[in-house]
């Protein structure tokens, strides 16, 4: 019996300008009920960075309701990117190249912003 050799290591991942910004493509489920699908989603705004957490949860909870749905669906497609990517979008450093996400930014940023009351 011939043992398969192990598939060589790619090596680190590739520095956040290297990622191409096509990288969550599939198009997610939104569920039926959307107390659900915030709760859902609200695991995912969970980041390694913690100025992420606070600035998407804070978006989710208040905001995300008042979505269209397809902006609901570039939502869930905009936590699928690195960390590092996203950190650089939300503080206007880059800005993404698809006019939904860039948008979808722009709601973001504007939250923060913006107070409770």
């Amino acid at each position: 019996m011939n043992a398969a050799a192990p598939a060589p290591d790619p090596g680190p991942d590739p520095a956040p300008e290297q990622v191409p910004e096509q990288v969550p493509e599939q198009v997610p489920d939104l569920a039926p009920d959307l107390a659900r699908e915030i709760e859902r989603l609200r695991w995912q705004c969970r980041r390694g960075m913690l100025e992420l957490d606070l600035l998407l949860n804070r978006f989710l909870e208040r905001d995300f309701a008042d979505l269209a749905v397809e902006q609901r669906i570039a939502f869930v497609r905009l936590l699928g990117y690195p960390d590092q990517i996203l950190h650089d979008w939300l503080l206007g450093q880059a800005v993404p190249a698809e006019p939904l996400l860039g948008d979808l930014i722009g709601r973001i940023r504007a939250a923060m912003t913006t107070t409770d009351g």
